[in-house]
């Protein structure tokens, strides 16, 4: 539907000659060899296949696009099941194809879904939820091990990378994140992983298609099975992958709202004009047993993103996390503190292919960096009790650079650099074999309005989300 039809054709083909080269060769395999055939390869396969229902309910504290501008925001809630339908086959002849079938089906319409970035028709009152109902190819690959300790995957495909913070595929919306193109894992050196990639096209979780040119390099060290050293290059050529949020010259990004220099500075060339980057970055991470009992988490991990192709100059912030904690038994207790730095409060450092749910918040009040920048404190407790799996985060967040929120003169302007605090859990647990329920809970709450009202001050107002979700896997 929303698939590039010039691309869609050209993976087929590909898929379609690689698939006749296969055949090729088995047929010209010796007689007295038993041949493997394709039937064998699909009946050996493995299936992608999952259903995921899910209920969202949102309240979130902020007002009505315009022209109803005067008006909260009414409470969202949306019913929604995904079906992801698809089957790999095992290796023949070196090559294995997999492809897979998404469809996102709405039960119910108090909600607005964002569809392509834009308010769904007549839904621009509700809070946004994220599910636009979609049917479409989810993936669409074949790969090559013809290499000994590689493996080529050329097509269509879902990419998560580290703990998805730069490169993941957001896979807890119901239309994930994935890539059209070519990469290639190389596992020949003991201990090391390296993995490179090159992407014309992302379809995001709006259902959107996003062009441009995405060359990824990620090598990646083994200290120990629980333990990695990771080096790390992510290169961007695009005009615009929605890290601005709309219109970086809209009245509402003069303050933390958004990723643009503001009204008061629109003859000026913003940041997310053309928001083509690079990013080069290092990452240790791990976890070091003590004794039977005790085990040390560490994090630190630090990165520097310019520009790129093209990009706006003011593409110039870093990136920088640091934490760790103790585990012991199946319970963890840890604090992190991560910055993604602002340049002088006109570009913020942005990672616009990461799976940003899980950073700054379940409640995804900064699933784009506001320009300011931002610095999130937050503790992260863990445990299990008997089959129920528990998790807990708390937040505290600041900007990099204060924040004007209102008035234009010395006497009635006003500064913050404390956007809130958040608290986030949720309860796993395996109803039966091979399906699982999730009830999740999420809770930002705005420290602070600078300003007579919140309308007026056009902040993050408080907003609080709750899930149940419930996943049968095949």
């Amino acid at each position: 539907m929303y698939y590039s039809n010039t691309l869609k054709k050209r993976l087929i083909s590909i898929n379609i000659c690689l698939a006749i080269a296969t055949f090729s060769q088995i047929s010209h395999a010796e007689d007295a060899v038993e041949s493997y055939t394709l039937l064998d390869a699909i009946k050996d396969g493995k299936p992608l296949t999952n259903f995921r229902l899910r209920y969202e309910n949102v309240n979130q504290e902020a007002y009505q696009p315009a022209p109803n501008a005067n008006k909260k925001l009414e409470t969202a809630d949306a019913f929604t099941l995904r079906s992801l339908i698809g089957w790999q086959t095992a290796p023949i002849n070196n090559f294995s194809f997999a492809v897979q079938i998404t469809d996102v089906h709405e039960f119910n319409h108090d909600f607005n879904d964002r569809r392509v970035n834009l308010s769904e028709p007549g839904k621009a009152k509700f809070a946004n939820i994220v599910d636009p109902s979609y049917t479409d190819i989810n993936q669409l690959y074949v790969d090559w091990t013809g290499i000994k300790n590689t493996k080529l995957r050329l097509g269509r495909q879902q990419l998560n990378l580290d703990n998805v913070r730069f490169i993941g595929d957001i896979g807890f919306r119901q239309n994930m994140q994935v890539f059209d193109g070519v990469t290639v894992l190389n596992k020949s050196i003991p201990d090391t992983e390296i993995f490179a990639a090159h992407f014309e096209q992302v379809r995001q979780i709006n259902t959107e298609l996003r062009q441009g040119n995405i060359d990824i390099v990620n090598a990646k060290y083994r200290i120990s099975p629980s333990e990695s050293l990771v080096a790390y290059g992510y290169f961007i050529d695009a005009d615009n992958l929605g890290q601005n949020n709309g219109n970086p010259a809209a009245a509402s990004f003069v303050a933390q709202g958004g990723n643009g220099l503001g009204a008061s500075q629109d003859a000026v060339k913003t940041a997310t004009t053309d928001a083509s980057s690079k990013t080069f970055g290092v990452r240790l991470d791990g976890v070091r047993k003590m004794n039977d009992d005790w085990k040390v988490l560490y994090t630190a991990e630090y990165a520097k993103q310019d520009d790129y192709r093209g990009g706006n100059p003011l593409i110039d912030a870093h990136y920088f996390k640091l934490g760790g904690g103790a585990a012991y038994g199946a319970w963890a207790l840890r604090i992190d503190h991560e910055k993604l730095s602002s340049n002088k409060g006109k570009y913020a450092f942005q990672t616009p292919l990461g799976t940003n749910h899980l950073f700054q918040g379940w409640a995804d009040q900064f699933l784009a960096t506001p320009r300011q920048g931002i610095q999130d404190t937050f503790v992260t407790f863990s445990g299990l009790v008997e089959k129920a799996k528990l998790q807990a985060e708390y937040h505290v967040f600041y900007s990099d650079k204060d924040f004007e929120t209102l008035g234009s003169t010395a006497i009635n302007r006003k500064f913050g650099d404390k956007y809130g605090t958040e608290f986030d859990v949720s309860v796993t647990y395996p109803l039966y074999d091979k399906l699982i329920g999730k009830l999740e809970y999420a809770n930002f709450n705005e420290s602070d309005v600078y300003g007579a009202t919140l309308k007026g001050a056009a902040r993050k107002g408080d907003k609080e989300i709750f899930w149940l979700t419930a996943m049968y896997t095949f």
